[in-house]
């Protein structure tokens, strides 16, 4: 696929709109017919656009003191949460456009929000602790402190809420607190995904590896040879493929048969600095990936975890996120210049 130029697309990707928010666009979710895109940037802001058209439906300057860190869509898209420097969580209504609830945490900063998959609790990463509160913002439990801050939180599809911080990663019944697993292993762990079923959890690593542990079989095992920190991660709709950053090729393991440990992975080169953001596509074989070169690419990918490019676009600066709309026929990528970027997808 040739050079591309600022604002220019190529292949599957065709424009839809752009627009920019205050700052670093740091975070951001579909709601879930894709009838609006919500945007937090670094400077605390907090925007809903129109899905289709990109027409602002409202802006909230500040809504966290210092910056915004994280945000996280509500199943049902009503709602979503955003957490901050303030050591404030927010839980939103995104057709009004305002907090209906605001959470306190003592004053750390909130790295991490997520919703369960039923909506009911909301988890938030503060410090060495998580907290899991109703959809009402009442605290259902907290836990003790984890070895070290919490690097990674996510949910499974049993209702379980997992944790990740340095030597283990946990996994907490999600409406009670109670440690159900807990899989350790000597090294700071920095970001964290679970394959759909939740039978699998992997983990980038601090010394350039990612580490994965079969829950079922308390197995694990390791892939090394990253030239960097691979702190993006992304399983496929099926659990198949694990997508892995960690420098300009995006690293592909396939968990078919008994991979992927004695298989080679795909390698799939495009970018020329290091992806930051992978995502793939809800209903199809197709995963985008984002990089510091501002460069956003859609893949499709073979069950063995080899992939072609079919479709490539360069935005202002580095990518920050990459969100496919549920349908999977839109792409939204956020970029630290602030841009906002969603094409139509063939």
């Amino acid at each position: 696929m040739p050079d591309l130029n600022a604002g220019k697309s190529q292949g599957v990707l065709r424009r839809g709109w752009s627009a920019a928010v205050g700052d670093y666009a740091i975070a951001g979710g579909w709601t879930r017919g894709g009838d609006a895109l919500v945007v937090g940037d670094s400077a605390g802001g907090v925007h809903a656009f129109d899905g289709r058209s990109g027409a602002s439906a409202w802006a909230r300057q500040k809504a966290h003191d210092g910056g915004l860190l994280a945000m996280a869509i509500r199943p049902d898209g009503a709602a979503f949460a955003t957490a901050g420097q303030d050591g404030r969580v927010l839980i939103w209504s995104v057709a009004e456009g305002r907090p209906s609830h605001a959470i306190e945490l003592a004053g750390d900063w909130v790295e991490n929000v997520a919703w369960s998959p039923d909506g009911r609790w909301l988890a938030a990463s503060c410090s060495r602790q998580v907290h899991v509160y109703g959809a009402d913002g009442a605290e259902a439990w907290r836990s003790d402190d984890h070895p070290s801050t919490v690097s990674a939180i996510a949910w499974s599809a049993a209702g379980e809420l997992a944790t990740a911080c340095y030597g283990r990663v946990a996994f907490f019944d999600g409406s009670a607190g109670a440690l159900r697993q807990k899989l350790e292993w000597k090294g700071s762990l920095v970001s964290m995904a679970l394959s759909p079923d939740g039978d699998i959890v992997a983990c980038g690593s601090q010394d350039n590896s990612v580490h994965f542990w079969r829950r079922s079989m308390e197995e694990d095992s390791m892939m090394s040879g990253y030239p960097g920190k691979p702190s993006a991660l992304a399983f496929d709709a099926t659990g198949t493929l694990l997508a892995t950053g960690g420098g300009s090729a995006v690293t592909v393991w396939s968990f078919q048969g008994g991979g992927p440990e004695g298989t080679r992975p795909g390698v799939l080169e495009f970018h020329a600095r290091s992806v930051t953001t992978l995502a793939f596509a809800g209903r199809a074989m197709r995963l985008a990936s984002g990089g510091r070169d501002g460069a956003v690419v859609v893949w499709s990918m073979q069950r063995d975890g080899e992939g072609a490019p079919i479709g490539a676009a360069v935005v202002a600066d580095v990518v920050a996120g990459l969100r496919w709309r549920p349908d999977g026929r839109a792409l939204a990528a956020l970029d630290a210049r602030g841009g906002v970027t969603v094409w139509r997808t063939a």
